[in-house]
């Protein structure tokens, strides 16, 4: 077993999906306790966790993003749940820092070489998705604990990636599926580029990251929500929607990527250096030169698995792409299965009877046989060796191999190592291999190193998605080579450890990135010189650079702060040059064979990425229990763009900038009160501080409408209920029973806000109209209210933290003729409500009664002791009222509470009488008692 987080991760080539699980606790020392009885119903409400809270925030310095998601939960069962929190990251990101927090527990990730070790109870997955592999992948993060009932738990997870330019753009991605309909949801992106920014785009929200040809550019516009501020060099985007617009995207939750593309501002010659703290980053890319032309033989798998739709959509990319072939260009087309079948013996130019015999030669291709991809290879690559070596070429050319596949090899070669032996000897660095995996069955490994060591890339397919515009995006990236034989050079002397300096090509929209330590940090000018091929001619640019050391300072915004110590946090271009190295170092490991040099690769990519916190293939990340100094907004507020360090600082309480803090979320965990309204309806009053309960009986009529709380001109909350009539039961009293079947709560401050409640739905109406159904679980918060349903149990509500109310909901699965799907209105925390607060129970709040013509004066007068009178006289608000001791049952039942009654329709409790508490319409604010006198809406 590997170490908690030892997985394959970070990178495209890792296969498969990897599970840890470590104890953590004793759960031998769990003790079922005793509860009161009046809990016993909320205990058996088993209600799926809620999501609090889902944050982004993105810092993106010179085209380097940091990223920090924050994820908070809320066990609202009555049981121990097992809670996961789920995150889509790009493939080519390294995760620098995982962080639980469980209650008031802190278990922080500390990244270290692989090794076998026992931890904590945690189970960590990071799977591909079935969407997308390679560079232009996804991988899953998974993290999955046991949460305590009515507890809390935050996940905080970091990673960061260096932004790759294609078809003229950089692309940030931000997956936003949280799986559920979060309470507060926001993804903020920031970007600085010193250069200037340009072209700035927020697409629609996109529900895959399959590639398209970048010819029809997304033009929905932002999601709703979105806010952009942008300046020559700084832009900031915020993606913010309420919890309505959520639900209008998608219920589940699973809203899609959000998706920011841009481009920079730059110079013609030499491209972009900028230096910082002794490193350096060089961005070259060119454009307005003429393009080289291309000698490309597309390979085609025509097999038995192609059949169907994967060969259609292959076909049609192809058509698309013969069309966009240049007349200086040469081609020829393949076709493979078991035999390889060659369209034409020799490259032809590009002219129309050649496009369109080849358009009906790929036309005619039917998938039979097994797969031959050695052969295909070997002959693909001679038809490109043949073609430069026996024609007198004048312009200088690129020579491209476009090969397809969906499968493994299966016949000639089949020997993995022999096919990578084989086409490397045979293409000799000449040749430059482009593969395209189509589904979920083929070698990807296989061919993502005949891609690396063959001077191309690699894309993954899936079959499900929109193929044929996926096939030609990636051949729009390498259409137009503008440059070959690419080598950049510095001064061995002042330049030390930097990256890669030699590209077989240059394409046009893509760029080329070195990054690098600089000797001397004080030096003025860094000598840089550029060679490379063009069309006609051999390109040298010589440029003597203006080196302004600089160190981050206070003065840009989210940038790296000094540690505890005076210690400097690493700055954005040592991460973008460490993200660099390790990628290269990890490539050169996937290419090396097994041996000394492949030990030398493995451990140098181990201790570069221990000392700069990235989790890679080699090192592993295991949680740790850690002191916990510092609140989780705190760490929270703190700029994703200060690297790795960011949360586990803020635990630990370093000297640091400290972010906004963030309000509690609502916690639905409230002790409900026994004052309510339930029933038929039967009404209980509590008087804590008298210690005493009072009850009484409306005999209401069906369709009244009556004010249960009145404050509409001080807190602006207003609760009314509208009853509904049934047949009294056989044997009874009564004529007829009524029911509350909707209440109605108007909230007038800080915003107006309508919720209207039945037993099958909750309408939301705060400027937009949300309709959630009791029978699934939800909630929603916005401008100080929160409303929380526990499906087919009770919904809560909650007024600017100071007033809650609950419903709860009565459901017959087979009523009697008698019986009514109704509601019960319980008011949880009534300290918000004014003293002018009014309505049949809101008279009542915050009053003292007490009780005389007791035989005796007890010390608790709320139960009459033996052999004493059952009957007194209840002193409230200064009226003398009769009252009789009895027991009524609330709570579904659950409870038994003793209470003193009130006869007669509550006469003399209540101020007035019946018709003062009836309402015109469920959101009348009006009251005939106190200052408030404003009717209607």
């Amino acid at each position: 077993m590997l170490p908690l987080l030892g997985l394959c991760l970070a990178l495209p080539f890792c296969a498969g999906s990897l599970e840890e699980a470590q104890s953590w606790g004793d759960t031998s020392e769990q003790v079922a306790l005793r509860v009161p009885r009046q809990v016993r119903l909320l205990q058996r409400l088993k209600t799926k966790p809620l999501m609090t809270e889902f944050s982004v925030k993105s810092t993106i310095i010179s085209r380097y993003a940091f990223t920090t998601v924050v994820c908070r939960m809320l066990n609202r069962g009555s049981e121990d749940q097992e809670i996961t929190f789920q995150m889509q990251i790009p493939a080519a990101a390294f995760i620098t820092n995982f962080t639980m927090l469980i209650g008031d527990k802190v278990y922080q990730g500390e990244i270290t070489e692989k090794e076998k070790k026992n931890g904590d109870k945690v189970k960590e997955k990071r799977n591909k998705t079935t969407e997308d592999s390679g560079e232009k992948g996804t991988e899953t993060f998974r993290a999955s604990v046991v949460l305590p009932s009515k507890d809390k738990a935050a996940f905080l997870l970091s990673y960061e990636e260096l932004l790759q330019r294609r078809l003229g753009k950089y692309e940030h991605v931000v997956s936003v599926r949280p799986q559920q309909l979060a309470g507060r949801l926001t993804v903020e992106v920031t970007v600085l580029e010193s250069s200037g920014i340009a072209a700035l785009e927020v697409l629609g929200l996109q529900n895959s990251r399959r590639q398209g040809s970048g010819r029809g550019q997304d033009d929905s516009g932002p999601p709703p929500s979105t806010v952009i501020n942008q300046n020559e060099t700084f832009a900031k985007v915020v993606f913010k929607p309420t919890v309505v617009q959520q639900a209008k995207i998608a219920q589940n939750g699973i809203l899609g990527d959000f998706i920011i593309r841009y481009d920079v501002n730059r110079e013609q010659s030499i491209g972009d250096i900028q230096v910082l703290n002794g490193y350096f980053v060089h961005y070259f890319a060119p454009k307005d030169l003429p393009p080289l032309p291309k000698n490309v033989v597309f390979v085609l798998d025509s097999s038995a698995s192609m059949v169907g739709t994967k060969l259609r959509q292959t076909k049609d990319a192809l058509f698309t792409i013969l069309h966009d072939l240049r007349p200086q260009d040469r081609f020829n087309i393949i076709g493979f299965s078991n035999r390889v079948k060659v369209w034409k013996d020799h490259l032809v130019s590009v002219t129309p009877n050649n496009i369109r015999d080849g358009k009906v030669y790929i036309h005619h291709m039917s998938p039979t046989g097994g797969t031959d991809i050695n052969g295909a290879l070997q002959r693909g690559i001679r038809l490109l060796n043949d073609f430069v070596a026996h024609n007198d070429i004048e312009d200088r050319s690129v020579s491209l191999l476009v090969f397809l596949t969906d499968g493994k090899p299966t016949a000639g070669e089949t020997h993995t190592l022999k096919i990578l032996n084989n086409t490397r000897e045979a293409a000799q660095g000449r040749v430059c291999i482009f593969t395209v995996g189509i589904g979920a069955d083929v070698d990807f490994r296989l061919l993502e190193k005949l891609s690396l060591e063959n001077c191309g890339l690699t894309r993954h397919v899936h079959e499900d998605h929109d193929a044929r515009a996926q096939l030609i995006g990636f051949y729009d990236e390498i259409r137009t080579p503008l440059l070959s034989d690419i080598r950049v050079d510095y001064p061995p002397g002042l330049v030390e450890h930097a990256t890669r300096t030699l590209f077989p090509n240059y394409f046009n929209g893509s760029e080329i990135i070195i990054a690098g330590k600089l000797v001397d940090r004080e030096m003025d000018r860094l000598h840089v010189e550029v060679t490379a091929s063009n069309s006609k001619k051999f390109v040298v640019l010589k440029k003597d650079v203006p080196v302004e050391p600089r160190r981050m300072g206070n003065d840009v915004p989210g940038s790296p702060r000094p540690k505890a110590g005076g210690q400097e946090d690493p700055n954005h271009l040592e991460r973008l040059w460490s993200y660099l190295t390790l990628k290269e170092l990890l490539s050169s490991w996937l290419q090396s064979v097994e041996g000394p040099e492949r030990e030398q690769l493995r451990q140098e990519v181990q201790a570069l990425a221990v000392n700069h916190r990235f989790l890679t293939p080699f090192t592993s990340m295991t949680l740790k229990s850690a002191p916990r100094t510092e609140t989780p907004e705190d760490a929270y507020g703190t700029p994703a763009a200060m690297g790795p360090e960011t949360v586990m600082q803020s635990l630990r309480g370093a000297h640091l900038q400290p972010g906004p803090a963030l309000k509690e979320p609502y916690n639905p965990r409230i002790k409900v009160s026994k004052t309510s309204a339930d029933g038929d309806p039967h009404f209980v009053v509590d008087f804590p501080l008298s210690n005493l309960t009072v009850c009484f009986n409306i005999d209401g009529q069906p369709g009244h409408i009556l004010r249960l709380v009145s404050d509409h001109a001080d807190s602006g909350v207003t609760v009314n209920g509208e009853l509904i009539g049934a047949p009294a039961p056989p044997n009874g009293h009564k004529k007829q029973r009524t029911y509350f079947r909707t209440i109605t709560i108007l909230v007038n401050k800080p915003e107006r806000s309508y919720l209207e409640i039945t037993p099958t739905r909750v309408i939301v109406d705060g400027g937009n109209r949300l309709v959630l159904p009791c029978n699934q679980s939800a909630a929603v918060g916005s401008q100080g209210l929160e409303v929380s349903v526990s499906a087919n149990a009770k919904v809560t509500v909650a007024i600017q933290g100071n007033v809650a109310f609950v419903i709860l909901l009565h459901l017959y699965k087979k009523p009697a003729a008698y019986q009514r799907n109704h509601l019960g209105f319980y008011v949880a925390n009534g300290q918000g409500l004014s003293g002018n607060c009014h309505g049949l129970l809101g008279q009542f709040l915050n009053q003292e009664a007490r009780l005389t013509g007791l035989g005796k004066n007890p010390a608790h007068p709320s139960v009459p002791e033996a052999g004493e009178r059952s009957e007194a006289v209840l002193e409230v608000k200064g009226h003398q009222v009769p009252v009789v001791w009895k027991q009524r049952k609330i709570y579904n039942g659950e409870e038994q509470v003793d209470c003193w009654f009130a006869r007669n329709n509550a006469a003399n409790l209540i101020d007035g009488g019946y018709k003062d508490y009836l309402a015109a319409h469920p959101f009348d604010s009006e009251t005939t008692f106190g200052p408030g006198t404003s009717r209607g809406l």
